[in-house]
């Protein structure tokens, strides 16, 4: 196999709740990771040199060398110490600054990708190692399950959860991750919670009294995130999904996330998307023979 297309999938964070900083700076955390079937999609080609080549070459105002997508493609190939080479196309669906993990997704893909293409056969455990240098959401992505994640995103527990249908909502606007970390009003403190706990009882009880706690600053900072959870809330639960910008909710059927679509104010944008506790990469993966271990090793 010379060639492999993937998916590369949204998240959404059920609650996020910030509980502590590391002496590095970084932000503990603890939140409920789940997989969207939406998302981007990557197409992978060996090339016969050892060049690493990105299409399109520059996208949305990103050059290759500032990517996601190629650093990560190139920070493995150092590490692995190989001379092979990679075309990789990228069809971008997921917003930059919208909180769905749209360029960890990308990175924890291309892991994945290479990682069979190379002949690498290293565990997901290690990529996971290499993919939390590059971006603290890249381990989930290539967990596979939904999950509780702790320390700063990396530490994770399989959690099933229920599958709703998510109307998300995209303000014209992109929310600054670092800005949003280093504001002064964001709470720092959340008590933290202990998993067994959650799963008492069943977790989507306890989720309505979970928040996200960046949604105050976001609001604050960002006007159009508050307008579009204030006429969300008016048909649902309306949460801030990450740091934002995007916004949902959850609905039983998908023919009421599309009725409320149907109503959205023109400044915004939308899609409608299934939640899942298997990620679309493992699952379109699995289909097409890429086969694991009980210790997550792929093998040809």
């Amino acid at each position: 196999m010379n060639a492999l297309s993937l998916p590369s999938p949204a998240k959404v964070n059920r609650f996020l709740h910030i509980t502590g900083r590391r002496k590095d700076g970084y932000h503990l955390l603890q939140t409920l990771f789940q997989f969207l079937d939406y998302g981007d999609e990557l197409h992978f080609e060996l090339r016969d040199d050892n060049q690493i080549c990105l299409y399109p070459y520059a996208h949305l105002g990103i050059t290759q060398a500032e990517n996601l997508i190629y650093r990560t493609a190139l920070t493995l190939q150092q590490a692995a110490n190989i001379q092979y080479g990679i075309n990789i196309h990228w069809k971008k669906r997921l917003p930059i600054g919208g909180g769905l993990g749209g360029g960890s997704s990308n990175a924890a893909t291309c892991l994945f990708a290479l990682n069979w293409l190379w002949q690498l056969n290293w565990p997901l455990s290690r990529l996971r190692e290499l993919g939390v240098t590059l971006g603290a959401d890249i381990p989930f992505f290539l967990f596979g399950h939904s999950a509780f994640g702790e320390g700063i995103g990396e530490q994770l527990s399989e959690t099933p959860l229920d599958q709703p249908w998510f109307l998300v909502v995209i303000p014209p606007c992109q929310v600054a991750t670092s800005k949003m970390y280093a504001h002064s009003e964001l709470t720092r403190n959340t008590p933290t919670l202990r998993i067994g706990t959650l799963i008492e009882g069943g977790i989507e009880q306890h989720l309505s009294k979970l928040t996200n706690d960046f949604e105050p600053v976001v609001r604050k900072c960002y006007p159009e995130v508050d307008e579009a959870l204030k006429w969300l809330s008016n048909y649902g639960e309306a949460r801030l999904n990450g740091s934002g910008a995007s916004v949902f909710a959850c609905f039983s059927t998908e023919e009421e996330a599309k009725i409320l679509a149907e109503r959205l104010p023109s400044q915004f944008t939308c899609f409608i998307a299934k939640g899942l506790n298997v990620s679309p990469l493992m699952q379109t993966a699995m289909s097409i023979g890429i086969k694991y271990d009980n210790w997550g090793v792929a093998k040809r």
